[in-house]
């Protein structure tokens, strides 16, 4: 009887994490360059001082999604997109690096280039410090040159060149803000081979319909571990007026 409690109990708590992941994907449909989580569940034996008769569910993000999403064009000078593979690097607050594929960015007021959500944009010295400008372009090599104010019409100034990198996918796992980063920690060189596209940004890659069908899954199966769970104490209680006759 206990082995039916612990094996609904174990594959309502994971349905439940499993919601929680679906939710977030769907929650990110419009995020810029988000990157969709996977989910599984599998069965696992319970090893311990007896023979492994038990078993329970076990839920697991395997991996993430790092398929394209759809191309946006805005038209706006500060928007990038990665064509292809590679990414684009970032400061974190610790001084570590991490990859986006988040292409929104800006110039903050003290002159840095940052991402939407305010993290430093990487260069080739580290963060990018723009000039004031009149105009801005952006190469396909990522380098940033721009006309600054009171310069002539025919004066561009390189100021700059995004960092884009290129690591082995495999060497790479998202963080809980969504992000990606090596799993030693290295930080990857510089990649000429990834080149960007100005005016256009990556949506997210997020599936919202099989995501959304995911979610009602997962809730179902949630209602369903439970109403084993009532099941076995029914049977427990049916057992135990048996033993009392």
């Amino acid at each position: 009887m206990d082995k039916s409690l612990y094996i609904s109990m174990t594959g309502a708590r994971e349905s439940l994490d499993a919601q929680q992941l679906r939710a977030n994907n769907l929650a990110n449909v419009s995020t810029n360059g988000f990157k969709a989580d996977y989910h599984q569940f599998r069965s696992m034996s319970v090893f311990g001082e007896h023979h492994p008769s038990r078993a329970y569910a076990m839920g697991e993000r395997p991996g993430t999604d790092l398929s394209s999403g759809v191309l946006m064009e805005t038209g706006r000078d500060l928007d990038v997109a990665i064509k292809g593979e590679g990414w684009l690097a970032v400061q974190m607050p610790d001084g570590s690096e991490a990859y986006t594929r988040a292409g929104d960015l800006q110039r903050d007021v003290s002159g840095m280039l940052v991402t939407g959500s305010g993290l430093p944009v990487m260069g080739d010295n580290g963060p990018i410090i723009l000039p004031e400008y009149e105009t801005l372009e952006l190469g396909i090599d990522g380098t940033i040159s721009i006309r600054g104010l009171g310069d002539d019409g025919q004066t561009i100034t390189q100021v700059n060149r995004l960092k884009l990198v290129n690591p082995d996918l495999a060497t790479l796992v998202k963080g809980e803000d969504g992000l990606m980063r090596t799993r030693d920690g290295e930080q990857p060189v510089v990649d000429a081979n990834v080149q960007i596209i100005n005016g256009m940004l990556e949506g997210s890659n997020v599936n919202p319909v099989a995501e959304l069908t995911g979610l009602i899954t997962m809730s179902r199966l949630f209602e369903l571990n439970v109403r084993m769970m009532k099941t076995a104490q029914e049977n427990d209680e049916a057992a135990a007026r048996m033993m009392q006759g």
